[in-house]
């Protein structure tokens, strides 16, 4: 039986020679971003192919989640957000995806790896700076020394506003990356004992285990919810000022 730490292990599925020291190889974890990707756009064609007034019931989940985000960004960023729905829209769904799509047998968790959750928390800052830049202009930097502090402590405030700034992809990546693999690691080494506690009788490990998947589903949207909300709190930082 594998340990609990090979399910997160990323390998080649077609090999790519290197550009210098960049490997683009084609990996199981690219796999299921396409996969997450693919999986999203197909049931959202499906439940929307139709568009009825009265919708159906594919169709009245998928609006309601729409809606839902929607009415996220409002809250949290203003009227100003309402341009910014499809990019965290789009965010949430493809965390949520990937979540969800982990706790398949024999799949890939690409939400628990910080090289693919740092790249898509690096994306989200950046495009939270080009709002705020298109939205207060020069002004933006003044997260870094409000208006009105004193000079003197701009050698104090200044270092450490920036410092708080860089923070912010580690922060997104570190909450959602270790929450995904301690769930998965707990997964897989409680599942083990199945085997060993059937002298207990089968159903009741098992019972055990359907029960720890349905809290892992939940966990897997939960995340993706914190996810967006702190992308959504750093937008609303970046396009208004202090």
């Amino acid at each position: 039986m594998s340990g609990p730490i090979e399910q997160f292990e990323i390998k080649p599925l077609i090999s790519i020679p290197k550009i210098g020291n960049l490997d683009i190889s084609f990996t199981n974890s690219s796999l299921f971003m396409v996969l997450g990707v693919v999986v999203v756009g197909g049931l959202f064609t499906l439940a929307l192919r139709k568009k009825l007034l009265i919708p159906s019931k594919a169709q009245s989940a998928v609006e309601i989640i729409y809606e839902m985000i929607k009415q996220m960004t409002f809250e949290m960023v203003g009227p100003e957000g309402t341009h910014y729905v499809p990019f965290v829209f789009s965010i949430f769904m493809f965390v949520v995806i990937g979540n969800l799509l982990g706790l398949c047998p024999y799949s890939f968790t690409y939400t628990s790896h910080f090289s693919a959750v740092g790249a898509l928390s690096v994306f989200a800052i950046l495009v939270t700076v080009v709002a705020g830049l298109k939205s207060r202009g020069l002004n933006w930097f003044t997260n870094f020394f409000p208006k009105g502090t004193p000079v003197a402590i701009a050698p104090i405030l200044v270092p450490i506003e920036i410092i708080s700034f860089c923070s912010k992809p580690f922060s997104l990546t570190v909450r959602l990356s270790v929450n995904m693999m301690v769930g998965h690691i707990m997964m897989k080494v409680i599942a083990g004992f199945v085997y060993d506690l059937s002298f207990w009788g089968g159903w009741i490990p098992l019972a055990f285990i359907v029960c720890l998947t349905l809290f892992e589903m939940m966990i897997a949207v939960l995340q993706a919810y914190v996810y967006t909300i702190l992308t959504c709190v750093y937008l609303s930082d970046a396009i208004h000022s202090h």
